[in-house]
C-alpha cells in the first residue's frame, strides 16, 4: 500500500540504487490522501513531540491550504480574525461546563 511523500522522496529512494514506483495522484486522490498524511503526522507528533514533527504538521497543513484553493495568507488572516474575536490558546483556559 502507497502513501504520499514529500517531493524530493522518489530521487533519495534513487540516490541509494533502488527504483521507485510513484504515479501523479489526482486531485481528489490528493486532497483524500493529504487527510491522511495530516492524521498520520499529527500521530507521529504527538507520540515524540518534537519540533521536526511538528514542522511536518505545519507542511501537510500549507500543503492542504494551498490544495484547497486558499492561500497561506489568506489562511493567516482567518487565523488572526479568529484570534481576535474569539481569543487564542495562550491563557490555557480549560473548560468544564456550565453551572
Amino acid at each position: 500500500m502507497g502513501k504520499l511523500v514529500r517531493d524530493k522522496i522518489p530521487q533519495i529512494i534513487k540516490d541509494d540504487g533502488k527504483r521507485p514506483i510513484i504515479r501523479t495522484l489526482s486531485t481528489e486522490e490528493y486532497l483524500k490522501e493529504l487527510d491522511i498524511k495530516l492524521n498520520e503526522e499529527v500521530a507521529e507528533y504527538q507520540a515524540d513531540k518534537s519540533i521536526e514533527e511538528m514542522a511536518d504538521v505545519l507542511e501537510v497543513l500549507n500543503a492542504i491550504c494551498v490544495a484547497r484553493g486558499y492561500s497561506l495568507e489568506e489562511l493567516e488572516k482567518v487565523r488572526k480574525e479568529k484570534c481576535e474575536s474569539r481569543g487564542a490558546f495562550k491563557e490555557r483556559i480549560y473548560w468544564e461546563g456550565n453551572r
